[in-house]
């Protein structure tokens, strides 16, 4: 089994910063990619930033600029510096990882519990 774990989430005024972490365990065989995503009520999951291993990295646009995605291999862990938070940044966000348990295993796609992230003042 694979667990992702998050930390982080708050509550933080307009023009704040917050920093995630997420830490993947269990049964890893190989990590191809470690990111975030998020939901807000009312709308769908999107994609915030995704952190390949071979080092590209994407970012939606609304955050470039402002958030920063980054990994520690050696910890299976990813994070994601939020500064400069604005209101519409509101949402649930969710640590996703792309990983293989085994050397013949395919890929799978896990997700993390969600944390809460509510910029308002």
């Amino acid at each position: 089994q694979v667990q992702l774990v998050e930390s982080g989430g708050g509550l933080v005024q307009p023009g704040g910063s917050l920093r995630l972490s997420c830490a993947a365990s269990g049964n890893i065989f190989s990590i191809h990619a470690m990111g975030w995503y998020r939901q807000a009520p009312g709308k769908q999951r999107e994609l915030v930033a995704l952190f390949f291993t071979g080092g590209s990295i994407n970012y939606v646009d609304s955050v470039k600029g402002r958030f920063t995605i980054s990994r520690d291999n050696a910890k299976n862990t990813v994070y994601l510096q939020m500064n400069n938070l604005k209101p519409e940044d509101t949402a649930v966000y969710f640590c996703n990882a792309l990983i293989r348990v085994g050397v013949q295993s395919s890929e799978n796609n896990y997700w993390g519990q969600g944390t809460q992230v509510t910029v308002s003042s």
